[in-house]
Order: structure tokens, then C-alpha cells, then sequence
């Protein structure tokens, strides 16, 4: 019996409540017996000692019948309830109430029905045991006759022995509880282990089993193009030729289909967005499915909005793989009747994105309406009864799900049973080319009854190509596959025989395998770039792998590959790549209507012509116009006002013009920020040259410029506002610290949490002649200003909490001001960066700028100290005569 009861609570498999109220029952039933012993010994009245043995007795029967008929739940409830409701009201009043030992056990049944029970029984109670207790107490301080009153001895001994025997039992279950729970935490952190590890074993086996299997069809799909390429061959040749090639395809959509879900759920899955061509891409498509439908006999209607841009910006590869994998599910479940893709576009908030919505229609079986929601769910076939004869793996819709999932898209289907269904999908886009797609003649491209005649792109028989592979079919197919541009082609089956060929040969081009016996390619092209006295050391390395994945690219690109061509490669991926890599003097384009591919086998070229964030300003940041034009810094005018006219900041008007204007009597200037249009106007046009902008304003508590370039920062997607919290040179430097970070960063919330570091250290100061153009600004009150005229002081203001304030007033001559300005203020120096400080002044003359350098070096040794003309709106609110210090303190 003791065996069986051990085995019971010790047993993983049961559930964990039902152990424990077996543990709990067992030593409350022993702990009882022993007081019930206890009790005889200390001579407890009668009534107490039958009601406490009967209560072991039924206590005993409950037990029996909740292991061996499996009802703990209902037979814990039922104890629960008894000891709550009789048991403990009747011993609190025959035990000496609050002087007996009751109140322990009270305490006790709140552990007892917490740990027992499950789910609002737990709750009720829980509630209902100080109910129960509140009752007690009250009856017996009300009516206290009601109350069994034990003596002084009988009392002392019966609570000390309750407090034991709870303790005791406390002690038993608190100890197997964690025992219990440390051993489900070990049992929980191995299964973790091992998923962890077969999850890694998968990946590994998906990826093997791809690599595998994209080598002999590299061998299959390039020997089949260099057939098609002979124009002598019959037609049932080319015929049969274009199934394979169709076959093949396939075949690789599958691998695909099944590597991609293990990257999805292993979390590997990325999404890279790149420029293409929207028309190219739905010609590959309908090439791919038209062939299909041709099979079963099914008619293919295509739909495209011509008014679409041409060009966009997104995952091409993935849209792709969307698309096809839904067309081909259209296709499997039609068996008569057509299948239409249609392509529409609409436009955005911005200007720079568009809507691309895709529809797929067929005229098939349709899906019931209570397996549309299941319709996404891995390995799932709907209405298997009815689609028993339909292959596949069940994966298709669920990547495509995941994807468009990935992509910040939408998909939905509507379908009636029987008659068909409809998939909608919804990618957002940018816009490279927003010029109409226009007529493509998608009606006879997707004509595959007649083969496209093959036509070399180039010719450069002066060029020289070195291929490395260790699988000697892989390297007959690609010299055949280049044979026609004449280029002089070697070959290599091996690290070491590629290294024997790199020391004595030149090549313009080398293309590499990765997984090679002895040395793989990575090492191989480690040895070349450092390879003594040999020719290749800049010789651009294609890497020619099997190995499909982002993390493999990233891998090859880190590894110093000029480039990634993804096998099975074909003719026009190999001459793409060599057009972009040969030098041009070697290259005689001989196909007019060529042009480089884009896609998986595409180079590391990421966005053409566009950065991934550029960081644009403001006139009012005080940098060199030399120097935001070299480090490609788009910057926005302030305007300026006189009662001449309104004036560009720093393009229609420079510094020392403002000044040469305001010293001629008391005439009028101001700066305004540029309007919201006018901020909607300069970000469009400088998203044709990032795909994300960085916008750095001057303080949003100077003026409204950060208040206009948020609100037209709201009409596109991919602008973001930064407060600098800074004025002029501070702001310079925020700038320059932004576009530093946008060159190395991937993303703009990190460029932005480095510049919210860098912004608390960064300060500013500047001190003025008089006061009067920083009140005519608002800077300074009228009465500080007049303080400041009737005893000639020269006001020092800071920039706080991202706004303008005077923090002291030097009395005298302003060049004594200066030099006490700068000791002042430079005694800290040992807690400033060195690097770089940045003086901006207004009207100061050539001696007075060697002056001020000088004070500068006298008390602090910067590395770098820019003296630069503040911009004609600063020059406007500080005045002639003015200079401020900006730089940064360390970390």
C-alpha cells in the first residue's frame, strides 16, 4: 500500500493537484490520529473525542474512494466543504473557541482548499472559510454558553500539539512542492533542450537537404537551357525541353516552400526589399503559371492596372512567392474553367508608397465556409474527403500567410462552395519609377507554345573568368552556359588547384563554390586576397552556392564575397553578373534589350541609387556649406525678413549682408522656419535619394520648426522628426553625429537612440554685445533689455532644456567680457570631449577671431576648432558682435 501511495504522488504523469491533495489528505489524516490520541491522553470531554474519530473515519472512506475511483476533484470539493462548514465550527466550539486550537486549523483549511482545488471552487471557498471563522468568533463572543470551556492545562496542551502537528504538516508539503517543482522545472528545461535542438537539427536537415538537391538540378535546368539554345532542335524537343524547364521550377518552389516554413517557425524568416521592376516580375510569373494551366486544360486571364508605377520598392522575391504559390493552389483546385490574376494599385498617404492589391480568382471546387479559418494553418487540408486526389504539402497558404504577415500586409478570401473562390492580397510598396506601367504585351508573353530564341547579351573575348567547383558537372554546365560570350574560361575542381591558377593567371572574374572538400570557398578566398605574389587580390569573387538563406548571405557577404549567384544558376544570371563586374573597356554589349536582372541571384548592390537613411537639417545648424555638401547633408532655408523683402537663408542672402543691414540704424529682421508645404516639398524630394529620412530640427522650443516639419513628416511613412533640443553649432554637431550613425546603423530608431545620448551631453553658450536683438526675438524680457542698455552689460545665454535663457550678464568692455566669458566657461574642460568644438559668430573681424582662438587654446586644447559665420536667421536674433561655444561633454 505505501508502495502504491509513493508511486501515486511521486508519478509525473498524474496531474499535479490530484498528487497533492493525496499528500496533503495522507498527513492531515496521520497528524489528526496522533492528536486524536493526544486528546485521550489529556483527558478531551467525550463529545469532542467522537466527533474528531468520527471525522478520521469518513476522512479515511473519502480517501479510498478518490484514488481508486478517480474523483479526488469532487471528493476534495466535498472534504473542503465539511471541514469549512462543520468540522471547524463544531471543534471551535467544543474546543475552547479562540483558547483551544481552532484557530490554527482555520488557518490551515486556507492552504488546504488553495492547493486542492481548481477554478471558481477554489475561489468560493476560499471566501467562504473567513465567512465561516467571522461566524464563530462572533456567536462566541455573543452568546459565550455556546462555548465548551476547557481548563487552563487541557486548553495549553491541546493548542501546542495543533500547532505542532500543522507545522509538521506544513512542513511535509511545502518540501514535496518544491521537490515537485524542481523536477517539472528540470523536466520543462530538457524538453526545452531537446526542441531546441531538434528545431536545430531541422534547420540543418532543411538546409542540407536543399543544397543537396539544388546541385544535380543546377545540372538538369543548365543543361536544358543550352538545349533550348539550338535553334536546329524540333519542336517536340523544345516542347519537351520547356516542361522540364517548367518541372524544374516547380521542383525548386517546393524546396522553398519547405525551407521557408522551417526559417518561419525557427523565427529566421526576413524580408529584403529591393528596387524591380513590376512588369519583368509579372512575366515571370505568368511564364510560370500559364504552363500549368495549359496541363489541365484550364484557361489563364491576367488583369493589370497599366496606370501602376513601374518601377517599385519591396521584397520582389517574396511578392513572387506569394503569388505563385496562391495561382498554383487555384490551379491545383480547378478542374475546369479559369484562373485570373489581376493587379491593381492604389495610392497612399504618401506620396511615396503605394497599395498593391492582388487578386487571385479560379472557378473551382471553392472552400466551405467552416474551413475558411483553418485555411492558413500548416500541414492542413480542408475537405480532405473531397480533395483526396489533390498532392501537396499542405504548406503553401500558410507561408504565404506568414509572409504577408511579415511584410505588414493583408490576405482574405472569399469563397462559395462549389463555384470558387477569391484571395485578396495587400502589400504596401514604395515608388521608384512612378512612370505608368503602360502596355507590357503580357497577352504574348505568356505564349510558351513558341520558345524565345536565345540571344547572347555580350561579348568580351578579351576577358578572362576563373569558375571553382569541386563537382565536375556543375562546372561543364556553366563553362557551356558562358561559351558564347567568348570569354576565356578555366576551371578549377579545388581550393588548392583554384590558388595554383590564381599565382600565375589574372582574371577579371572568379565565381566559387562554398561547400568544397578540403578548402571550402570562404577559405579559398581568404588565401587569395592575401595570397603572396598573386594576381588576384582584387579580382572580384562571386560566390556559386547551393546554400539558399539570408543567414548564408549575410555569412558570404561578411566573408568579403563581391557578390551571391544562387544555384541553379542560368545564362542570363551568369551574364548579368559579369557585365556588372568585368571592366567596361572588355564588354561589347551585343543584346540592346538587355537588361541586369534583379531577384535571389542579384548581387550585393541592396537599394540602387538610393541611401538607407539620410539625414537631412536645417540652415539655422551653422555648418559649412562645403561641408554638408560633401557629406551629402540636405538642408532646408529659413527664411529672413527685412523691410527690403524676404530673403532664402544662406541661398538668397548671407550673414554679412543681415549685419551690414542691421547696423545701418534700428531696421527690422526676423527669421521664420520654413511653412509645413514648404517641409512637404523638401522631403519628397529628397526621398528620391534614401529610403528613409532622419529630419533634424532646431529646438522645438525655438520657433515652429519642428512643429511644421512634424506636421508634413505626417504625409510620408518613412520621415522622422528629430528634436535636437539645440540651437546653431549644437545642432551642427547633433548633425553631424546623425549622419556619422545613419553610414553604420541599419535602422533609424538606433541612429536615434544614439542620438538621444549624445544630445543630453552636447552644449551650447553664447554671449552678445547687447540685448537687444534677443529681445526683439523674445529671448530676454523689455526690462532685462532695459538693464541691460542703461549699464552696458553683455548678456551670456544658454540653451536649457531646448530653450534660449540668460544665465549672467558681464558688465564693461566686451573684449574683457569675452575673455571672462571663456574662463568661465572652459574651466570644465577636463570633463568636455576634446575632439571637436565649433565657434559660430556674427560680425567678428579676422583679429577678433584670432583673438578668440587664442583665449580658446589658453585654457582648453581641442583637437578640432571650427570658427564659422552663423546663418543669416541666428545672426537676425543675436546681433553683430556675437559668438557662441558649442561642444560636448564625455560619457
Amino acid at each position: 500500500m505505501a508502495k502504491r501511495f509513493m508511486s501515486f504522488i511521486l508519478d509525473p504523469n498524474r496531474d499535479l493537484t490530484d498528487r497533492t491533495f493525496l499528500l496533503m489528505s495522507t498527513i492531515t489524516y496521520i497528524v489528526l490520529g496522533v492528536i486524536f490520541i493526544w486528546d485521550i491522553i489529556i483527558g478531551e470531554t467525550a463529545l469532542k473525542l467522537a466527533f474528531l474519530g468520527g471525522a478520521l473515519v469518513i476522512m479515511a472512506i473519502f480517501m479510498l474512494i478518490a484514488v481508486t475511483r478517480k474523483l479526488v476533484q469532487p471528493i476534495a470539493t466535498l472534504i473542503c466543504v465539511i471541514m469549512i462548514f462543520i468540522l471547524l465550527p463544531v471543534e471551535f466550539f467544543t474546543g475552547g473557541a479562540v483558547n483551544g486550537c481552532t484557530p490554527i486549523w482555520y488557518a490551515y483549511s486556507f492552504m488546504y482548499a488553495g492547493v486542492n482545488l481548481k477554478g471558481r471552487k477554489r475561489i468560493a471557498l476560499i471566501l467562504a472559510i473567513p465567512v465561516s471563522a467571522i461566524i464563530c468568533y462572533w456567536l462566541a463572543y455573543k452568546y459565550p454558553y455556546l462555548v465548551t470551556v476547557h481548563d487552563p492545562t487541557t486548553g495549553y496542551l491541546d493548542s501546542i500539539a495543533s500547532l505542532i502537528g500543522v507545522g509538521i504538516m506544513l512542513y511535509f508539503i511545502v518540501t514535496f512542492l518544491i521537490r515537485i517543482f524542481l523536477k517539472e522545472n528540470e523536466i520543462a528545461k530538457s524538453q526545452k533542450e531537446e526542441i531546441e535542438e531538434l528545431n536545430k537539427s531541422q534547420s540543418r536537415f532543411f538546409s542540407s537537404m536543399s543544397h543537396e538537391i539544388r546541385t544535380p538540378i543546377n545540372t538538369i535546368i543548365g543543361l536544358n537551357e543550352i538545349t533550348l539554345r539550338d535553334e536546329e532542335i524540333s519542336q517536340d524537343v523544345a516542347e519537351n525541353s520547356l516542361n522540364i524547364q517548367s518541372a524544374s521550377k516547380m521542383l525548386l518552389t517546393t524546396i522553398n516552400d519547405i525551407l521557408d516554413m522551417s526559417k518561419i517557425e525557427s523565427g529566421k524568416m526576413e524580408i529584403v526589399p529591393v528596387e524591380y521592376d513590376v512588369g519583368n516580375m509579372l512575366s515571370e510569373i505568368v511564364n510560370m503559371i500559364w504552363a500549368r494551366c495549359r496541363e489541365k486544360g484550364l484557361e489563364f486571364h491576367i488583369d493589370v492596372d497599366r496606370n501602376m508605377p513601374r518601377r517599385l520598392f519591396g521584397d520582389e522575391i517574396r511578392i513572387k512567392q506569394i503569388l505563385i504559390n496562391i495561382l498554383n493552389n487555384a490551379i491545383k483546385y480547378t478542374d475546369k474553367g479559369s484562373v485570373t490574376l489581376q493587379v491593381q494599385c492604389t495610392n497612399t498617404e504618401s506620396r511615396e508608397r503605394v497599395r498593391l492589391n492582388c487578386f487571385v480568382e479560379d472557378t473551382g471546387i471553392g472552400i466551405k465556409k467552416e474551413n475558411i479559418p483553418h485555411l492558413f494553418e500548416a500541414f492542413r487540408r480542408v475537405d480532405l474527403e473531397q480533395n483526396r486526389q489533390v498532392e501537396g504539402t499542405g504548406l503553401g497558404l500558410s507561408i504565404v500567410k506568414q509572409l504577408v504577415d511579415l511584410m505588414g500586409g493583408e490576405i482574405s478570401v472569399n469563397s462559395i462552395y462549389t463555384k470558387g473562390s477569391t484571395f485578396m492580397i495587400t502589400l504596401e510598396q514604395g515608388v521608384v519609377d512612378s512612370t505608368s506601367l503602360g502596355e507590357l504585351g503580357l497577352s504574348t508573353r505568356h505564349t510558351l507554345n513558341a520558345r524565345e530564341h536565345y540571344r547572347v547579351s555580350f561579348e568580351a573575348p578579351k576577358g578572362k573568368v576563373l569558375i571553382v567547383d569541386d563537382n565536375e558537372a556543375n562546372l561543364m554546365v556553366e563553362a557551356k552556359l558562358l561559351k558564347d560570350t567568348k570569354i576565356s574560361i578555366d576551371t578549377a575542381d579545388s581550393g588548392r588547384e583554384c590558388l595554383e591558377r590564381t599565382r600565375t593567371t589574372a582574371y577579371h572574374c572568379i565565381f566559387m563554390d562554398h561547400l568544397m572538400p578540403g578548402m571550402d570557398g570562404i577559405e579559398c578566398l581568404r588565401a587569395i586576397r592575401s595570397q603572396p605574389g598573386g594576381l588576384n587580390r582584387e579580382t572580384p569573387v562571386i560566390v556559386l552556392t547551393a546554400n539558399a538563406g539570408m543567414e548564408n548571405m549575410e555569412l558570404y557577404k561578411k566573408s568579403g564575397f563581391d557578390g551571391y549567384l544562387l544555384k541553379p544558376v542560368t545564362g542570363p544570371m551568369l551574364e548579368t553578373t559579369l557585365v556588372k563586374q568585368l571592366p567596361k573597356d572588355l564588354v561589347h554589349l551585343t543584346d540592346a534589350e538587355f537588361v541586369s536582372s534583379t531577384g535571389e541571384e542579384g548581387l550585393f548592390r541592396g537599394h540602387s541609387g538610393k541611401r538607407a537613411i539620410l539625414v537631412t537639417t536645417e540652415s539655422v545648424c551653422d555648418l559649412p556649406r562645403i561641408t554638408t555638401e560633401k557629406l551629402s547633408i540636405p538642408v532646408i532655408s529659413y527664411r529672413i525678413y527685412t523691410e527690403e523683402g524676404d530673403f532664402l537663408d544662406g541661398a538668397e542672402v548671407e550673414a554679412d549682408g543681415i549685419i551690414d543691414y542691421m547696423k545701418e540704424g534700428s531696421r527690422k529682421v526676423s527669421a521664420r522656419e520654413p511653412s509645413v508645404s514648404e517641409y512637404e516639398e523638401f522631403f519628397a524630394k529628397q526621398l528620391t535619394q534614401a529610403q528613409q529620412l532622419i529630419h533634424v530640427t532646431i529646438s522645438s522650443q525655438v520657433g515652429h520648426g519642428y512643429e511644421n516639419a512634424c506636421e508634413a513628416a505626417r504625409a510620408f511613412d518613412n520621415v522622422t522628426v528629430y528634436d535636437s533640443m539645440q540651437v546653431s553649432g549644437a545642432l551642427g554637431l547633433i548633425v553631424l553625429q546623425a549622419n556619422r550613425l545613419a553610414a553604420n546603423e541599419k535602422t533609424v530608431e538606433r541612429v536615434i537612440d544614439h542620438l538621444n545620448k549624445m544630445r543630453e551631453r552636447t552644449r551650447s553658450i553664447v554671449i552678445t554685445k547687447s540685448a537687444d536683438r534677443l529681445a526683439a526675438a523674445g529671448y530676454i524680457s523689455p526690462q532685462l533689455r532695459g538693464l541691460s542698455r542703461a549699464f552696458l552689460m553683455h548678456p551670456v545665454m544658454s540653451v536649457r532644456r531646448g530653450r534660449y535663457r540668460p544665465v549672467r550678464f558681464y558688465l564693461g568692455n566686451l573684449e574683457r567680457a569675452w575673455e571672462r566669458f571663456l574662463r568661465r566657461e572652459l574651466a570644465s574642460f577636463p570633463e568636455m570631449e576634446d575632439k571637436l568644438a565649433i565657434v559660430n559668430f556674427v560680425g567678428l573681424s579676422y583679429e577678433q577671431q584670432q583673438k578668440i582662438e587664442k583665449l580658446i587654446r589658453t585654457h582648453a586644447q581641442f583637437k578640432t576648432l571650427v570658427f564659422q559665420k552663423s546663418s543669416p536667421a541666428v545672426s537676425a536674433h543675436c546681433g553683430p558682435l556675437s559668438f557662441g561655444l558649442m561642444y560636448t561633454m564625455k560619457k
